[in-house]
């Protein structure tokens, strides 16, 4: 079985960032939007990114955010992945990241119910709009932007989506399993990503909550 890469998210504090690189993640996120609860500034995002050893993934989170802020960040942050998580065009993703040579990706903000008459969302299409992203990631679409810890309907995903996927929204310990299998295969490979879901407060981790997620994760992956 393919090991699941995981991505911890909204982190804030020195010692959930050591909890999670102790646990054994892939990589952790970084919320450069100011609005959240989980927001910190570039500045402390290049701190907390320091303590990251080797083959552990800093990444971004911008929303709708300008390409100077995003360059000035990243100037921080070396090696740093972009996740783009408000409006960006196709366009816009690909030529800031083009410019700043970093890898990237795009969160796919799915309703958590299709309404009676609307079309359900294409992600397809989406893949296909955002072919140049790295990843796709699946979050649930909720009022204002980032995470609110909601899943979405994880059956209503097609098959075959042309795109390395991560799966979000309202993950935690007890459901990371049943995402796991309902969408492993659908993309060409599947990651998943958790806030909300091993806190104990929005910007505060959890410890046992970590290491029972990603403990739920590795036994996912040896079933």
């Amino acid at each position: 079985m393919t090991r699941t890469r995981i991505k911890i998210c909204g982190l804030t504090r020195e010692q959930d960032v050591d909890v999670a690189v102790s646990a054994g993640v892939d990589a952790v996120g970084f919320v450069l939007y100011a609005p959240s609860p989980r927001a910190v500034t570039a500045k402390r995002a290049a701190a907390l990114a320091q303590r990251l050893p080797a083959f552990v993934t800093p990444v971004l989170l911008f929303v709708n955010a300008g390409a100077e802020e995003i360059s000035h960040a990243c100037t921080q942050v070396p090696g740093a992945w972009l996740q783009f998580h408000g409006d960006e065009t196709p366009e816009a993703c690909q030529q800031i990241a083009n410019a700043l040579g970093r890898r990237w990706m795009r969160a796919a903000r799915i309703p958590l119910e299709t309404l009676a008459g609307q079309p359900p969302f294409d992600l397809l299409k989406y893949a296909l709009d955002y072919q140049n992203a790295d990843a796709l990631l699946l979050d649930a679409h909720v009022e204002g932007y980032g995470g609110g810890g909601k899943t979405f309907n994880w059956s209503q995903l097609p098959q075959n989506v042309n795109a390395h996927l991560v799966l979000s929204g309202g993950l935690n310990a007890a459901n990371v399993t049943e995402g796991l299998s309902a969408l492993r295969g659908r993309g060409l490979s599947l990651a998943v990503d958790v806030s909300s879901g091993v806190e104990s407060a929005k910007g505060i981790k959890d410890a046992d909550k970590i290491h029972a997620f990603v403990n739920a994760v590795r036994l996912a992956d040896a079933g």
